[in-house]
């Protein structure tokens, strides 16, 4: 998905090896982090023995970019092993991105299969 331009927000974690910090990253830049954990702990890549959520906030097909213009950070559990912090967000907008607005989806999905999206 990262490699196809999606970009992914870590929006939760719950999950030994994962704990605030993590929180509101995009997936391309803890893919290193997952790696190295994966190999100290038996987690399998999709993170199955614990979990993250995520958020896509732009991809090549969307017309409009989803913007985090302010968040909060949120323990829910305080948990020693694995504690569950959640962003929470504040403010959100949506920004247009140039010469895809007057497409439909399927000439979006067309630009992106030639390249051109």
């Amino acid at each position: 998905m990262i490699d196809n331009h999606l970009q992914i927000r870590i929006i939760k974690v719950a999950s030994i090896g994962l704990d605030k910090s993590h929180v509101s990253k995009h997936a391309s830049e803890l893919l290193p982090h997952f790696k190295k954990y994966q190999q100290k702990v038996w987690v399998q890549r999709v993170w199955e023995g614990g979990e993250f959520e995520s958020l896509v906030t732009d991809c090549p097909l969307f017309a409009y970019k989803i913007q985090i213009d302010s968040s909060e950070k949120v323990c829910h559990s305080h948990d020693d092993i694995a504690p569950v912090w959640y962003e929470k967000f504040t403010d959100v907008s949506l920004v247009e991105k140039p010469g895809l607005k007057h497409l439909n989806l399927k000439e979006r999905l067309d630009a992106f299969v030639r390249g051109g999206c």
